[in-house]
């Protein structure tokens, strides 16, 4: 396998996590958004359009170095429903992702292919900062408890009710 081939090997493999953590984290969004978990929600929903970045960032490299884009997710969506589990299954991703990425510059640099290399590099930077927000939501919740989420609840039920009892333009 050439260097090159093998850069396009670990580019692919790289994009299909991603578009696994694309699907895992639109489902957990759909289902904090069902909950009335708008916080929590939204930070799945940014994360996976952050991932969606990544995919077509590691996509472009592929196809500068000629190769083929595989655009099968490296797995199946986990039917979770218990918004800890939920976060734990998300810091366990970008805790894979860190440390794939790492492995991945350092065998993209051994080959002499710098731009995958750092754009590897890059990755760990941005998935780091994802891990760092679950771990984050991960001490709220064992700090307080289920009150946390309650809270996120009351804030929609709130926002719903102001939305409601406000008049529409022209009324």
């Amino acid at each position: 396998m050439s260097k090159k081939e093998k850069s396009i090997e670990l580019l692919n493999k790289a994009v299909s996590d991603e578009l696994l953590a694309v699907n895992q984290y639109m489902y957990f969004h759909f289902r904090c958004d069902d909950y009335g978990y708008d916080l929590l929600s939204n930070l799945f929903k940014r994360t996976a359009i952050h991932e969606m970045l990544h995919v077509e960032r590691l996509a472009e490299r592929i196809l500068f170095l000629k190769g083929e884009v595989e655009m099968t997710p490296s797995g199946s969506v986990e039917k979770i429903h218990c918004v800890k589990e939920m976060l734990k299954k998300a810091a366990e991703m970008e805790t894979g992702s860190v440390d794939d990425y790492n492995n991945w510059a350092n065998e993209c640099g051994a080959n002499a292919d710098s731009v995958t290399k750092k754009m590897f590099e890059a990755l760990v930077g941005e998935e780091e900062v994802h891990l760092d927000q679950y771990e984050t939501e991960i001490d709220n919740l064992e700090k307080y408890g289920d009150n946390y989420l309650a809270l996120q609840s009351i804030e929609r039920s709130k926002s719903v009710a102001t939305q409601m009892a406000a008049p529409a333009a022209g009324e």
